[in-house]
């Protein structure tokens, strides 16, 4: 049954880690008919998220979204509609749960010059292993995976050995190959060893301002080289787990929510839907092009629009910068869009700027500069789409002075950087997406407003 936020009638759409729908995606496509809905902004949470605090970011972030519909001017009628998509993702217990509350742009002679953040002062010391929360929701997660996570989970526990710290990368190799997705690669940070990739991992923990504390115990004559040891590893597992869910957010982009929207569109010919994902969401509606029916002429899509979003910058690209032989995996699929892609991204996201690509790189797999190795894995929320010929505007005031550089088939970045800048450690300003320039960039993008 219809749902509503700020009194606009609201869907929630759950699929599988396959991409199967839930019965709701039935009834839904049958009342979005029924009630003549003209616009159906469709809005897909990403990593780091519970049922609940997905629904917290859809109150949000559609709240802001409802009272600017009230500068409508369009000569055709409009009937907004949302949904909410839901798909198996987990935010770790151990880390701040995102408000999503609308925030205030802090001030100049707060904030120094636009878009420069200060380095946030250490926080608390983080723990180095599992709690029991988090442990049975990655289990429920990745099933296949549960043997592997209950053995790196007690591994954490005890103090760390040479050995040990071999074992837990061991089984991070195993529990990937136990929860792959077929089509994706394995993440390249695999192939290192155990010590300098757990070091890799544990000074991004410390630049990003996450407070350190010497892993207890460990083995005689290294406790100078295996200090903190332990953190790196559990960093190294979250990004893996993550890594998981950024394939898995491409299974149901493909194979659930583009045929959803493909089924919807057969229904009402006429609607125009208006795809919005955060994080890896921006995954899941990115790769829903690619499921949608050929058949589709024009595309019901009129606008997508990325906020953060925690895959590769280069997803678009025909040609890969650094081997013209490939392509991205989205390539030619921005040609679904009968509007704008619009990606907005943000220098203070930390979670997608330093730890997205860290699970990617390999270190010793060239002799490339770390800078070029960072661009090379680099992710949309950071520096948005490339090697797509995208023009880049500035993230501007939620008014109808606004002008944006929308081009139907094309990309915009959209540099959010002074306004997406609150967050702690350590994934920055990686939530910090509630903002009514935010909701307006989609508004413009898909034709609602002027």
């Amino acid at each position: 049954m219809t749902d509503t936020i700020s009194g606009l009638p609201f869907w929630e759409i759950r699929f599988d880690a396959d991409g199967d729908p839930g019965q709701e995606a039935a009834t839904a496509i049958d009342e979005i008919g029924t009630l003549g809905i003209t616009d159906l902004v469709v809005f897909s949470h990403g990593w780091n998220n519970s049922p609940d605090t997905a629904r917290r970011l859809y109150d949000g972030w559609f709240g802001e979204l409802a009272p600017q519909l009230t500068h409508v001017t369009t000569s055709r009628p409009v009937h907004v509609g949302l949904v909410g998509v839901f798909w198996p993702s987990q935010r770790w217990s151990d880390e701040p749960i995102p408000d999503f509350q609308p925030s205030v742009r802090p001030r100049a002679a707060d904030s120094g010059a636009a878009g420069v953040r200060a380095r946030p002062e250490p926080g608390v010391a983080a723990s180095p292993t599992i709690d029991d929360v988090t442990l049975e929701g990655l289990k429920h997660l990745f099933p296949k995976g549960d043997a592997q996570l209950d053995r790196m989970a007690a591994l954490l526990a005890q103090p760390p050995t040479s050995a040990a710290a071999e074992e837990f990368l061991q089984q991070m190799q195993d529990f990937s190959n136990a929860t792959a997705v077929a089509s994706d690669d394995e993440p390249g940070m695999l192939r290192d060893e155990a010590k300098p990739l757990f070091d890799r991992y544990l000074a991004a923990l410390r630049d990003s301002g996450v407070a350190i504390a010497p892993d207890a115990g460990g083995e005689a004559g290294l406790a100078d080289s295996l200090g903190g040891i332990w953190h790196g590893a559990k960093e190294a597992l979250r990004q893996l787990t993550y890594y998981q869910m950024k394939n898995r957010a491409g299974v149901v982009g493909e194979h659930g929510l583009g045929p959803f929207v493909g089924r919807l569109a057969a229904g009402a010919p006429a609607i125009r839907v208006h795809l919005v994902g955060h994080s890896f969401g921006a995954r899941v509606v990115s790769y829903a092009l690619a499921g949608l029916p050929p058949a589709l002429d024009p595309s019901p899509v009129k606008s997508v629009t990325l906020l953060e979003g925690a895959f590769s910058h280069f997803a678009f690209a025909a040609e890969l910068p650094f081997d013209a032989k490939r392509a991205g995996g989205l390539a030619g699929r921005m040609q679904r869009i009968d509007g704008p892609l619009v990606v907005c991204f943000s220098s203070h996201d930390d979670a997608v700027g330093t730890f997205y690509p860290l699970a990617s790189i390999a270190a010793g797999e060239d002799s490339a500069a770390a800078d070029d190795r960072f661009y090379r894995w680099g992710g949309m929320g950071h520096d948005g789409a490339q090697a797509v010929q995208a023009k880049l505007d500035v993230l501007q005031p939620a008014t109808i002075e606004a002008n944006y550089r929308f081009v139907p088939g094309q990309a915009l970045n959209v540099d959010a950087s002074e306004t997406v800048c609150r967050g702690g450690p350590p994934s920055g300003a990686h939530s910090d997406i509630v903002h009514p320039e935010l909701t307006w960039v989609v508004l413009k993008a898909g034709g609602i407003v002027p």
